[in-house]
């Protein structure tokens, strides 16, 4: 069984709330719940935090026993160096997402530091960008 955790960085507790417009109307953890019962085959965790330490720390902790990492570093991905580097330092695969098309917003979120360290990179697909990326460690 693959085991597979999605790591979420700042606001994305806000999903659900926070400009639906953009990030549609589902909570990350109503979404989470759908996709847990899709993939049954896959042992799949969910960690959030909006602080940039917990999420290096998160990524150390699970680089070397999980499959994979699907990581949204939101806000974090165009300015973390750090978590970059926790990227590039580990041994499991990371697929960078974004449920926004970040080269269709501000010119600074056109700047990754975590893509270079990453197996790959979805973005704008919405909720299904993690999805996609679950599709691609299967």
């Amino acid at each position: 069984m693959k085991k597979l955790i999605i790591i979420n960085g700042p606001n994305l507790n806000l999903l659900g709330k926070r400009e639906p417009q953009i990030y549609g109307n589902l909570t990350f953890n109503e979404f989470f719940e759908t996709i847990k019962e899709k993939y049954p085959q896959v042992l799949l965790e969910h960690f959030q935090s909006n602080i940039e330490g917990e999420i290096i720390t998160k990524i150390q902790d699970v680089g070397f026993s999980y499959h994979g990492v699907i990581l949204n570093a939101a806000a974090y991905t165009h300015t973390s160096v750090g978590i970059g580097d926790a990227v590039a330092a580990i041994e499991t695969p990371v697929i960078e997402v974004h449920i926004s098309n970040t080269f269709k917003r501000e010119e600074f979120r056109h700047q990754s530091y975590v893509a270079p360290n990453a197996k790959g990179v979805i973005v704008g697909f919405g909720l299904q960008s993690y999805e996609l990326a679950i599709q691609s460690f299967l």
